[in-house]
């Protein structure tokens, strides 16, 4: 039996365990935490094939320098002398092309219309419950400017083959009565779907164990064997692992891990927050939300509310800046009155790191310089709604099985 060993016990991770071991491998997760919060936890549960356009995209660069001037705003990149993130920058920039949305778009759908088929089908075979439902999302907008952009969204989108359906005002409150909007429409994908995230990490967990896969929490790699073409071992500060076949799937940290192997891995983190409030059972929410000028993500979830947005971007710190969220709780009223959020304290909030690349897409696939090593990472926001998919890439990769879907425009070392 060959034996895969994965950096990291993220989403990314643990679903490329769940596939390594469906295909007959033996599999261990080395991560550095204890398994008890990462960025899987704290995201906005959103299943998204709706999402097939890439971060970087025409507009972006100009938007993100007038956001860099308000505390509150959705997005953010913390200026900075670093070499990595003046890079990123740069590569960034030249990425914002027309050109390179319409060479994303059919990747991005075909990975993600992949993965919610296999989130439906992993829900049905393992009978975990972590609160999946297939109800769609609501893209909720206020101005004209936003309407003609998401009627737009939602052309493309049906071209795609996506369910994707325009909602005046009153068709939308139809969905969920009870509940008050303050919105000029709506766009209901019903391609999308939600779940809770801080139970799925958990159930899937405990099924990886339950199958055999060993995971070494609370162990951090410092050192990565390597020869000509071949990964050989991996070194921590009191273990070493050998196996057939390695992944470095370590989000907002993979370029460090990716450094011990002398392979590059473009990415920035960006910092997002989030929080939960009990849902008012007299306007109970059933749908989730992204409310589209705020950038803000509104997720029911385990009886209460998820509400989370912004991107930092900038080096990885543990700071809360309480002006994000406090944009984050400004926004919310403005599209459903009746919900009045209070800004929570410190210890309430959670914040994570999403591995973001300069062109907004993932990078999945085998290390062009190393033919038993596997990248996973670069995600951005959507990194739980691709989870499934990637493991089942990463799987049919080290497994040399033809893949699910086209892998081009994923490649590892794209940047060089």
């Amino acid at each position: 039996m060959s034996k895969a060993i994965i950096i990291g016990g993220g989403v990314i991770g643990l679903f490329s365990a769940y596939y390594l071991r469906k295909s007959g491998w033996e599999v261990e997760i080395v991560e550095q935490g204890d398994l008890s919060d990462n960025c899987s936890f704290g995201n906005a549960g959103m299943i998204t094939p709706s999402h097939f356009v890439p971060l970087a995209a025409p507009g972006m660069v100009e938007q993100g320098i007038r956001w860099m001037f308000d505390s509150k705003s959705p997005f953010y990149v913390r200026p900075s002398l670093n070499p990595e993130l003046i890079s990123w920058g740069l590569k960034f920039i030249k990425s914002a092309t027309k050109k390179h949305v319409e060479r994303s778009a059919r990747p991005l759908t075909d990975i993600s219309v992949l993965s919610k088929q296999l989130y439906l089908e992993f829900a049905a075979d393992s009978k975990l419950e972590f609160g999946i439902e297939d109800k769609g999302i609501l893209m909720l907008f206020k101005t004209a400017k936003m309407v003609e952009e998401e009627q737009h969204l939602a052309a493309e989108a049906a071209d795609l083959g996506l369910d994707a359906q325009y909602l005046s005002p009153e068709q939308c409150s139809e969905l969920q009565p009870g509940i008050n909007l303050d919105i000029a429409g709506a766009v209901h994908y019903h391609c999308d779907a939600h779940l809770y995230p801080n139970q799925l990490m958990r159930v899937l967990v405990k099924y990886l164990q339950e199958q055999g896969v060993n995971i070494h929490r609370n162990t951090r790699i410092d050192h990565i064997d390597h020869q000509i073409g071949k990964i050989t071992g991996l070194r921590s500060s009191d273990k070493e692992f050998k196996g057939d076949a390695y992944v470095i799937a370590t989000g907002s940290w993979s370029p460090a891990v990716a450094r011990l192997t002398g392979i590059k891995v473009p990415l920035m983190p960006g910092k997002g927050y989030s929080f939960m409030v009990p849902q008012d059972e007299a306007k109970r929410m059933t749908i989730p939300s992204i409310l589209c000028e705020a950038r803000v993500a509104v997720t029911p979830m385990n009886g209460s509310i998820r509400y989370g947005g912004t991107m930092e971007v900038g080096k990885i710190n543990q700071q809360i800046n309480m002006n994000r969220v406090r944009g984050i709780v400004e926004s919310v009223p403005k599209y459903f009155p009746d919900f009045k959020p209070s800004l929570p304290a410190e210890k309430d909030i959670w914040y994570g790191f999403r591995p973001v690349s300069p062109d907004g897409m993932p990078y999945i696939g085998l290390s062009a310089k190393y033919s038993n090593l596997a990248v996973a990472t670069g995600h951005a926001m959507i990194g739980l709604s691709l989870g499934p998919a990637t493991g089942k890439l990463i799987a049919e990769v080290l497994s040399g099985e033809a893949t699910s879907v086209d892998m081009e425009a994923y490649r590892v070392e794209r940047f060089g």
